[in-house]
């Protein structure tokens, strides 16, 4: 006798595959099994029974074996998965095979934990009088009413606890075993002084609290402007979901911000552990972490974006901070959004969720501004700590030195007499955007994108930002010899060289994707940074949040004109955000901050906005435009991208998508038309903007078009791709 299951495989499938199975066999929803696919095999996920026993035209096989004796992903996580799938128009198995680490794809056997108890015995002083190191480990694990972890002890004894508590085992005083799934969890330790709440946080917390304690549960956005004390706001909100034993998750949208965090919390936390999940780790420490949330010994989980597909063993509390940044957004491959996805996780285990930033994003503000969010702000840093003075530099006319003005550089000398630190913020790496020939004309262009390459100086290389393309960069212009090139704009490697030149006595430290590619490089650099008074600090938008320098007093900001003259519609937004955060690392302690903006556009009417009425009125009256073009948070839309060797072959197959869609009301489709960057890596791109006034049209449409993808010949040369809800049109 047979039964079937519905299995998910990591290829690109939209549905579940259907295999057989001996019915007499125990097997578990989340577990991986070996199944035969086409002519080789594959690791699958069980997903869910097939309930419907009725003929099929195909031969179903069985599979080839069951790999798991427990599942890796719990109800709850399947179920989140298949929404996801769902929602985002995306394979099945590759969702489903994104929540489960890279060591366990490939079938790896599912790390066992061990745990350790004592076994009481009537001699054990006797028998360890001469050993006070294994005497002081048997007491200890004889008040534990549960099996102790490695973790546990680790931290009650040190480093080196392996060998003594070996010895116990050894002389039979200490039984070792494989823990449960789920381990009892430590309560919550002892925790570092405190800081003093000022009055507007602690009326935050409490009104935090009571939300949090409600039957029915909203997402709750806290707008706090930058160095307001909203972690504080988050440290003690966690206490409380700790004291039960439940776990947190919280979510940032960098790299960059971890350490900082990880710090943080573990001076608040000390005898709590705290896991991260990030793309810095390699294959075994992300399954550690992976592990420990499963299992429960994790007390807080700090992650990027993927991170919100973890298993928990009881998660309780989600916080999302700089819930705004693009960041959360992936943009290959399953484009999923890591803050909605945690939003809709929170929601079906009804937990809370907090979402922090001192510049919400505008689909944020609008849920709140509607009521679907709860909303708190806090306006006022505490202490004696001040909003930056702003000051906007008119630099039409004027002679720049590598992108500085006059006046930019000495203001940066005058914050060096008095021993502070300054930040000078270009979000463009390299030394120049462009290596060009004066005499032809001559370019560095990407032969496989349309785009330019950027010169970077200290390696004399020309490097393509989009496709990774690197050559070496030539002494003469290859197409007419001369041997003087030049470069043009510039980047952060040429303002740190400027610098370097005109304040040769002081350190200057630059931050960004060139100097924190290698692992504990971004540490090691803002180590530096915390550790040196008078100090230049240049760096990419890896700066530009979180980041808490309190002798750092000036902000000058480089080269904004694009983003206020850009045409697509999500620039100012993003401008914005990036202003005011970049602009808050100013005056974070009781030093006086000064922000200075440098470009040729000193009257524009939203820059005029920011500067004189904060981000909230900029921010709504962007909404207001957005509501008369009726464009998202006032619609819904889907960006179909469509990439092959020719572009007429990508602009082809996306209008007969196009056509496959039913003319209807409420559904706008715009394009075909080449992507803004056309050639990316030897591919010709282009998309398709489907613009719909309810998510109920836009998945109707979609639908459409996954079923065109059904009954449509197979084109190897051709890849296209669903992004719903996407932040970028390029």
């Amino acid at each position: 006798m047979e039964a079937r299951l519905l299995i998910a495989v990591p290829r690109p499938l939209r549905t579940l595959l259907t295999y057989t199975y001996p019915a007499t066999a125990q097997i578990t929803l989340g577990c991986r099994v070996a199944v035969p696919l086409g002519h080789g095999r594959s690791i699958g996920l069980v997903i869910a029974l097939a309930e419907n026993a009725a003929s099929t035209p195909y031969q179903l096989k069985p599979i080839k074996a069951l790999l798991d004796q427990e599942p890796l992903l719990d109800a709850h996580l399947l179920e989140f998965l298949q929404w996801a799938a769902r929602y985002y128009h995306h394979a099945i198995g590759e969702v489903i095979f994104s929540a489960i680490p890279n060591a366990l794809r490939a079938g790896r056997p599912l790390p066992q934990v061990l745990t350790w108890q004592a076994i009481p015995t009537p001699d054990a002083a006797a028998q360890l009088k001469r050993a006070k190191r294994q005497a002081e480990l048997y007491q200890w694990l004889s008040q534990q009413t549960e099996p102790s972890s490695a973790q546990a002890i680790h931290t009650q004894l040190g480093a080196s606890w392996r060998p003594i508590l070996a010895a116990l085992v050894d002389k039979g005083l200490v039984a070792e075993n494989l823990s449960p799934t789920r381990i009892q969890r430590s309560s919550l330790g002892k925790l570092t002084p405190k800081l003093v709440l000022s009055e507007q946080q602690q009326a935050c917390l409490l009104q935090c609290e009571t939300w949090m304690q409600a039957s029915t549960l909203q997402p709750i956005l806290l707008q706090g402007v930058t160095g307001s004390g909203k972690t504080e706001i988050y440290l003690r909100l966690i206490e409380t979901y700790l004291a039960r034993g439940q776990q947190t998750l919280i979510l940032v949208p960098e790299i960059g911000l971890t350490p900082q965090l990880v710090q943080r919390f573990s001076d608040h936390f000390p005898e709590q552990q705290i896991s991260c999940l990030h793309s810095g780790l390699n294959d075994t420490e992300r399954l550690q972490a992976w592990m420990d949330a499963r299992s429960g010994q994790a007390d807080i989980v700090i992650g990027t974006r993927s991170a919100v597909f973890t298993a928990f063993a009881d998660l309780g509390l989600i916080i999302i901070d700089e819930e705004h940044d693009t960041s959360f957004k992936q943009q290959e491959g399953f484009r999923y959004h890591g803050r909605d996805l945690a939003i809709k996780r929170a929601q079906m285990l009804n937990i809370p969720i907090l979402l922090g930033t001192a510049t919400p994003a505008l689909e944020t503000l609008q849920n709140a501004d509607q009521g679907r969010y709860h909303y708190l702000r806090l306006e006022q840093r505490p202490g004696k700590a001040r909003p930056p003075s702003l000051e906007v530099q008119d630099i039409r006319g004027q002679h720049l030195h590598s992108g500085l003005s006059k006046l930019s550089l000495q203001a940066i000398q005058r914050s060096l007499e008095r021993n502070e630190q300054a930040m000078l913020f270009i979000n463009r790496r390299g030394f120049a955007p462009m290596l060009l020939c004066p005499a032809c004309g001559w370019l560095a262009h990407c032969p496989a994108c349309s785009a330019n390459m950027t010169y970077h100086a200290r390696k004399n290389r020309i490097i393509c930002h989009h496709c990774g393309a690197d050559e070496r960069a030539e002494a003469a212009c290859p197409a007419c010899q001369n041997p003087q090139l030049i470069t043009q704009g510039q980047g952060t490697e040429r303002i740190e060289l400027v610098l370097q030149q005109y304040f040769p006595e002081t350190p200057v430290v630059r931050i960004d994707r060139d100097t924190t590619s290698r692992k504990g490089s971004l540490e090691r650099h803002l180590e530096t940074v915390r550790n040196t008074e008078r100090l230049l600090l240049v760096g990419t938008q890896m700066l530009a949040k979180g980041h808490d320098f309190p002798n750092l007093t000036l902000v000058v900001i480089l080269d904004v004109d694009a983003a206020l003259l850009s045409s697509e519609y999500h620039a100012l937004e993003r401008f914005g955000q990036l202003f005011t955060q970049v602009a808050g690392r100013s005056g974070r302690s009781n030093k006086a901050g000064h922000v200075i903006l440098q470009t040729t556009q000193p009257q524009h009417p939203k820059l005029l906005t920011l500067l004189h009425t904060g981000y909230l009125a900029f921010a709504r009256q962007l909404i207001e435009e957005r509501k008369q073009w009726q464009f998202p948070p006032f619609s819904y839309q889907a960006l179909i991208r469509a990439e092959a060797a020719e572009m007429d072959q990508a602009l082809q197959y996306l209008e007969q998508l196009r056509l496959s869609i039913p003319a209807q009301a409420g559904v706008f489709l715009m394009g075909p038309v080449p992507a803004p960057l056309e050639k990316r890596a030897e591919r010709y791109r282009a998309q398709l903007l489907i613009q719909a006034e309810s998510r109920q049209l836009r998945h109707l449409c979609l639908n459409y078009l996954t079923n065109q993808e059904k009954n449509s010949p197979n084109q190897k040369s051709l890849r296209w791709s669903i992004d719903i809800d996407p932040v970028e049109l390029s």
